[in-house]
């Protein structure tokens, strides 16, 4: 990080230094300079950096932060809700709906009263997906009980984050403090930001982490947390709770008032520029903010006394401040980045509305807007518009019309999108090539398949013209595996790379139907389609001679987060096959760490340098969890051995058509961000089974079969034979390094000779 001195404080202030970084990373650096005991996070963009960028500081020793990735923001919110229980500094931050997911443990938190401070970087909540951003995620924290900061430049970043902690442990408030700011906008892009030099004027500006509470820190000194309450006890919990946050409004004036004194950098509740006289005003959130006020500048050089009002904070909402602030304007129009479904106008408009409907001479005209959904950009010309509708309100003495949308079009009927590839189903698929017969006797399966250049023929199921990165193994890998798969599917998608690179309105490289869903439900989702599909033709309202396979692909860590609904549903054993390919990382939103990445490895979660190797812990072994749930059939398998995959995905589809789930797991190179060739994906796939890392075997009716076995082959080879074809795993080579890679060889001998053993007994 480049610096030059700040030369613009007051004599004897602590000294600041001045740099150019964006929200995301001033995020972090504050987080570092508090030096928080604990981070529970889980990756989603746009908030993904703070955590990488906390990681990187770990390796450099800038920070003694516990960072725990979690399996998903669920599990985020938990760690971060029992560390804060102990009386631990915990820190987090997350986006759209990684938030929502987490949104049931936020009022248990702010109802028992845990400090805590979270980085909310505002996104887009699906559907349809977009990861740029807007306030829909934002709007559903009004409710949880949290302050919440509204932060509109890196600057506010930096120095919120600061303020936020102290807020959230003030002896009159003790509730978790969330700092909002926008997605993209504020947190990627690079603004001019002072911070200290010296991370310990933070520290004792923030002050020591407080004690006296009834925390788990003791058990000589037991405590009780979040004993169950009757309506009585729950009326005065939630009063004193208001009470609380109410009273936030009161702290964060003084606290910013100090930080002023500190830093010469000012935060008052209201952001107000040139209301003083304002006549039309446009009240707006963090960036947009910002954009508005070269157009106020404009405005006020042709006479009309306009302004900008931006709140600090949210929650509490400053009505007292807005009052006032609108006393003298005529036509106030509220843009906000989400919308309220049905009521006439989003969350803040009604605030605004109401604050003003308190003071009885206040006749202020209120519009209301929704803009810039999806992340869609405002730019000065948009301002300039929003004003022109509050000079127009001002002038006719009344609104046409108070609420509405802003940016959206009907479209032109002659513009419909045509398709350009002709849908595929049925007899395309149809080979018959592929003979699968059941062996009573062994309870198994007999496939046979003719050579590989017999199925070339079949269609693919995915058109081309996707997005995927050069070499990715995800495409090729699932059209080889569709090639043992007579018939017409049925494909949900996770979001994932696969899912991105595939579909984007209002295009898709999909020739048959798919449905997306978020990570952590798509076995759910799948199931539910499937039997509400089977259902509907035992009723005879759909007419299908041939059923349709099912098949749910998932990818990039989505067997983290949505472990729980993939283990529900193999217990429920609906038809349909889940397909896991195995990137070992949540490569889509950038290469974070997954519990499938294995030990040692690097990613920009757990970084390699003087103070970690990589990932500290083993990989998850999915297949053997997902065998643990006896369903019919489990399989691994490979692209590098072509027909072996191509027979286990004509061994699932028979049992999913007859008799139940069915899991799969394909390893799938990523050289983006493993670091490898793009043109070795085979060659290190090969490896990668040939060294007995990632096993070929199945699991079927409960009784393990090794399908290819390297030591029979005299093809095994070392495990660092394996690792050095990547990037991402030469410092395991490395001597300093021995002892860990001793121990993943040591783990993934142990594996394999478990599997062995397994395979030698049907009752293993």
């Amino acid at each position: 990080m480049s610096v030059l001195e700040n030369d613009l404080l007051v004599k004897n202030a602590p000294v600041q230094l001045t740099t150019f970084e964006s929200g995301n990373e001033m995020a972090a650096m504050a987080a570092a300079q508090i030096n928080y005991h604990i981070m529970g996070y889980f990756p989603i963009t746009p908030s993904t950096e703070v955590a990488q960028y906390l990681d990187q500081m770990k390796t450099r020793g800038e920070h003694d932060i516990k960072l725990i990735p979690a399996d998903g923001e669920h599990g985020s919110a938990g760690i971060c809700y029992g560390a804060a229980a102990t009386g631990a500094r915990v820190f987090n931050a997350t986006s759209a709906n990684g938030f929502m997911y987490m949104l049931e443990q936020l009022p248990v938190q702010s109802g028992t009263r845990f400090p805590m401070v979270m980085n909310l970087v505002t996104r887009a909540i699906s559907g349809p997906l977009d990861i740029r951003g807007d306030h829909s995620d934002l709007y559903f924290a009004l409710n949880t009980g949290w302050v919440i900061l509204t932060a509109r430049t890196p600057q506010a970043v930096y120095d919120m984050n600061i303020m936020a902690l102290k807020i959230a442990e003030h002896s009159k408030v003790r509730l978790p403090v969330i700092v909002a700011y926008d997605g993209f906008f504020t947190s990627h892009q690079k603004r001019k930001v002072n911070y200290f030099k010296d991370r310990k004027i933070v520290q004792d500006f923030v002050g020591p982490c407080p004690t006296d509470y009834p925390f788990i820190r003791d058990p000589k000194k037991p405590v009780t947390i979040g004993a169950h309450m009757n309506g009585d006890d729950l009326v005065n919990n939630h009063y004193q709770q208001s009470e609380a946050i109410y009273q936030a409004k009161e702290v964060f004036e003084e606290i910013t008032k100090q930080y002023t004194e500190l830093s010469g950098r000012s935060y008052s509740v209201l952001d107000l520029y040139k209301m003083e006289d304002a006549e039309v005003a446009l009240f707006l959130l963090n960036s947009a903010a910002e954009t508005s006020k070269d157009v106020v500048d404009r405005l006020r050089k042709k006479g009309i006394k306009a302004g900008v009002i931006s709140p600090n904070i949210i929650r509490p909402f400053p009505a007292e401040e807005i009052r006032q602030a609108l006393k003298n304007v005529k036509a106030l129009l509220v843009g906000e980045r989400a919308d309220s479904y049905g009521g006439h106008g989003p969350n803040l408009t009604h605030e605004v509305k109401s604050a003003i409907q308190e003071d009885k001479d206040n006749q202020t005209i209120v519009l209301s807007r929704v803009f810039g959904l999806g992340g869609k950009d405002f730019y000065a010309d948009d301002a300039e518009t929003f004003f022109q509708l509050a000079i127009d309100a001002m002038e006719k003495n009344y609104a046409e019309k108070p609420f509405d949308y802003y940016g959206h079009y009907p479209g032109e009927p002659e513009n419909e999108i045509k398709p350009i590839i002709e849908p595929q189903y049925g007899d395309a698929y149809n080979t018959g090539l592929i003979e699968v017969t059941k062996n009573e006797e062994t309870n198994s399966l007999n496939v046979k398949i003719p050579p590989l250049r017999s199925l070339t023929a079949k269609p693919k199921r995915l058109a081309p013209g996707h997005g995927a990165c050069p070499g990715c193994g995800i495409l090729s890998g699932l059209e080889l595996f569709f090639k043992g798969i007579e018939g017409d599917v049925i494909v949900l998608f996770h979001t994932g790379c696969a899912y991105v690179v595939t579909t984007a309105y209002p295009y898709t490289s999909h020739k048959q139907t798919m449905i997306h869903n978020l990570f952590q439900n798509g076995p759910a989702t799948l199931s539910g389609t499937l039997e509400a599909f089977l259902e509907l033709q035992r009723r005879g309202e759909v007419d299908v001679a041939d059923n349709a396979t099912f098949v749910m692909v998932t990818g990039d860590g989505g067997m983290d987060i949505g472990m729980g609904s993939a283990i529900g549903t193999a217990l429920r054993n609906h038809n349909l096959i889940m397909l896991e390919y195995d990137n070992e990382g949540y490569m889509n939103t950038g290469s974070q760490m997954s519990y499938s990445t294995p030990i040692g490895h690097m990613t920009s979660t757990s970084g390699v340098g003087r103070a970690q190797k990589g990932k500290s812990f083993h990989h998850k072994d999915t297949a053997q969890i997902m065998a643990a749930t006896n369903i019919p059939y489990v399989f691994t398998g490979s692209e590098a051995f072509p027909q072996d995959l191509i027979k286990k995905a004509a061994k699932a589809q028979w049992y999913a058509q007859n008799v139940g789930t069915v899991y799969g797991k394909i390893l799938m190179t990523c050289p983006l961000n493993w670091k490898s060739d793009d043109r070795f994906g085979s060659k290190i796939m090969e490896a990668a089974v040939n060294s007995c890392f990632f096993p070929l075997y199945e699991v079927e009716n409960g009784v393990t079969a090794i399908t290819y076995n390297p030591e029979e082959k005299n093809k095994k080879i070392p495990l660092s034979e394996w690792l050095q074809s990547m990037g991402k795993t030469k410092h395991l080579l490395k001597e300093e390094n021995q002892e860990m890679l001793s121990d993943f060889n040591d783990e993934v001998e142990r594996r394999w000779q478990k599997l062995k053993v397994k395979s030698e007994s049907p009752y293993l």
